[in-house]
């Protein structure tokens, strides 16, 4: 598992590198001193994990996290727990409070190898690849942030220049265009059911006529979505055999 550590505290990056030493499945393969040369690196590099500090000069982790199409396994290294705890709830992947308890690693080293060992293996270029069903992305609305998976999001619906994104009992807001967000999703598992909507196919409970040769396709946990008469052709055409 390649490894970026980011974190403006030589110190701190000299520290964390050292421990992980122990831990032949982690290779850490840069540093990055701010979310600049973060993001520059994980162009580069292609981290499969991010070890990220929170508070930096210039912008946050937070702020790198909505930088990126496809966020990787993070872990947060913070000495703000309060700070960390109150902006996330328990989407993100683990956090280690500086300074680094070796005992605490140890357990977020678990977490991770078990976590890994739960996803396929991707072979296709990153840069290249759309957005599938087991990819982890990071949505951010205000002060609230997760961590979601692509196969919990059920909907994505278009609401001027935003996009509202349904999973679990949340509706967060995204600041992007649902044909941007289309470009990017893997069709095979997502759906443009018309110029607002965008459905997870795998979240679909039943599919009945609706006016004007359209479908209407109820989704499981309640949700109702029209499929436009021209997609509607478009949709029948995919899931026939």
């Amino acid at each position: 598992m390649k490894a970026l550590i980011i974190d403006d505290e030589r110190l701190a990056r000299k520290e964390l590198s050292s421990l992980l030493v122990d831990y032949k499945d982690i290779v850490v393969v840069g540093e990055a001193i701010n979310v600049d040369d973060a993001y520059e690196k994980i162009q580069q590099l292609k981290p499969d994990l991010l070890f990220l500090d929170i508070q930096m000069p210039g912008k946050t982790g937070f702020e790198l996290l909505e930088m990126l199409d496809s966020v990787p396994d993070v872990v947060f290294i913070t000495a703000y727990d309060e700070y960390a705890l109150q902006a996330f709830d328990v989407n993100a992947l683990d956090y280690l409070l500086k300074p680094i308890q070796k005992e605490r690693l140890q357990e977020t080293i678990k977490k991770l190898l078990k976590n890994q060992t739960n996803e396929q293996e991707e072979t296709v270029d990153e840069d290249k690849r759309k957005l599938g069903i087991n990819d982890q992305v990071f949505v951010k609305d205000g002060e609230r942030c997760w961590f979601v998976k692509l196969s919990d999001v059920r909907l994505f619906e278009s609401e001027g220049n935003y996009i509202k994104v349904y999973f679990d009992g949340n509706r967060p807001m995204i600041h992007k265009s649902l044909n941007a967000l289309d470009e990017k999703l893997d069709d095979r598992t997502f759906f443009r059911a018309s110029r607002k909507h965008i459905i997870n196919l795998s979240w679909i409970e039943k599919i009945e006529p609706w006016f004007n040769g359209g479908l209407m396709v109820q989704l499981k946990g309640g949700d109702s979505v029209e499929v436009s008469r021209r997609q509607a052709a478009r949709f029948k055409d995919m899931m026939s055999l």
